[in-house]
């Protein structure tokens, strides 16, 4: 018996049918390669150029609610994910297309809160796209005793509808596949600010250090368990068609996939302000563990890693050094040199508040014009508004793209 009404559905069906198109085509092959070649750090036609509206503001302004056509909640997701694949393919960046409809699997935590205690943002909600404060759940040391030991495993059922209604849908247009992606658990990074707090993290850096390293050897531990949990499962997913990490395959083939098959972002960002000694101290060395169970490592999103390079290239599995706005280029260049890809980020407000789109153009072209000759990306992300400007992204695409082109 059909899961849904046919109208819905034929809709659904025929936006799955305009992606497969994209994803079967010549454009999608070469930017899958040119993907590729960058990040085995052979050399490419040009730089790969990627942009990601991650705030939903961003997505309403591209696709309001309003425009989607199915009622039925399943199906609505559905629109909107293909719609959002098509707004992409308009766009003109190098996303890759996969030419299957991917249902993720979950890696589940017990308890639901991973930690045992409840984490809270006070404000948060309240208005949309607000701001918040952390309400930490530890306050001092004894505190660390409510702290529990999370067990993972993958939650086969809550996929199983998920992929039968899916495979219903788009039967005879699109394959159907499970997937079971990372991250898996919480970055270490994220959960000791919303555990300690940002200040009380920064202050106890300083005065309570033991109780830092008993947080931060917890949250290593509890992330390399749902690594554990994801390897013995036997449904990891080589994450090697996505954005950024788009690669060849990675490792050994042959047998079954684990975490040194796949890539793993890391970053630092709720370090942004500390010495990069404390940093050491404090993250990179708990971070090192993690790192080393992934075939291929990136590091680092928005925070300025100019005075960290050194121990960001320390990392033995390194394969992509994030260079965000606040990185000092130069520097980073020298020191990556042709070792390993360098990821460009763009500062986001600087795209979506310019008073033209070609305002743009000189810092792209100074950028590639220094990268020039090595391995590199230009990245723009944490898109959280457009300011209205709902052809910006289209026309920073072909801007990056001609001053890539120029430069490689």
């Amino acid at each position: 018996m059909p899961y849904f009404e046919q109208k819905q559905t034929a809709v659904v069906r025929e936006l799955a049918r305009r992606v497969g198109q994209v994803a079967a085509s010549e454009k999608n092959a070469l930017v899958i390669k040119r993907w590729r070649d960058t990040n085995a750090m052979r050399s490419a036609d040009r730089a790969p150029v990627w942009c990601l509206p991650d705030g939903n503001d961003a997505w309403y302004e591209l696709l309001p609610e309003s425009a989607l056509i199915c009622s039925e909640p399943f199906l609505r997701d559905m629109e909107r994910y293909f719609r959002r694949l098509i707004i992409k393919d308009e766009i003109g960046d190098d996303t890759p297309f996969l030419d299957y409809n991917p249902v993720r699997m979950s890696l589940r935590a017990q308890p639901e809160n991973h930690f045992g205690v409840e984490i809270g943002h006070e404000g948060e909600g309240e208005n949309e796209g607000g701001s918040w404060k952390y309400d930490p759940p530890i306050c001092c040391e004894a505190d660390l005793d409510k702290l529990v030991m999370p067990k993972y495993g993958v939650d086969l059922a809550d996929s199983e509808q998920e992929f039968e209604m899916a495979s219903e849908v788009l039967d005879g247009v699109m394959p159907v596949r499970r997937v079971l992606w990372g991250p898996f658990g919480k970055k270490i990074t994220t959960a000791v600010a919303d555990l300690y707090g940002m200040e009380q993290m920064m202050v106890g850096m300083m005065l309570e250090p033991e109780v830092m390293y008993r947080l931060m050897a917890y949250l290593r531990d509890t992330r390399l368990k749902a690594i554990d949990a994801a390897e013995s499962s036997g449904y990891l997913t080589p994450n090697t068609m996505a954005p950024m990490t788009c690669s060849d395959y990675v490792g050994e083939q042959g047998g079954q996939t684990n975490c040194l098959n796949t890539w793993e972002l890391f970053d630092s960002q709720e370090f942004d302000q500390v010495s990069p000694a404390m940093w050491e101290e404090f993250l990179l060395e708990y971070q090192r563990p993690i790192m080393a169970r992934f075939g291929n490592v990136s590091y680092g999103c928005c925070e300025d890693l100019t005075h960290k390079i050194s121990g960001v290239m320390s990392i033995p599995n390194l394969r992509v050094f994030n260079s965000s706005g606040w990185t000092n280029l130069d520097m980073v260049i020298d020191a990556v040199s042709n070792d390993k890809v360098i990821m460009w980020r763009q500062k986001a407000s600087e795209v979506a508040f310019a008073g033209e789109a070609e305002e743009l153009r000189p810092h792209l072209a100074q950028g590639l014009k220094k990268m020039q000759g090595l391995h590199n990306t230009v990245v723009l992300r944490e898109l959280q508004t457009l300011n209205g400007n709902l052809d910006r992204l289209h026309k920073w695409a072909r801007i990056a793209i001609e001053e890539a082109e120029r430069f490689s």
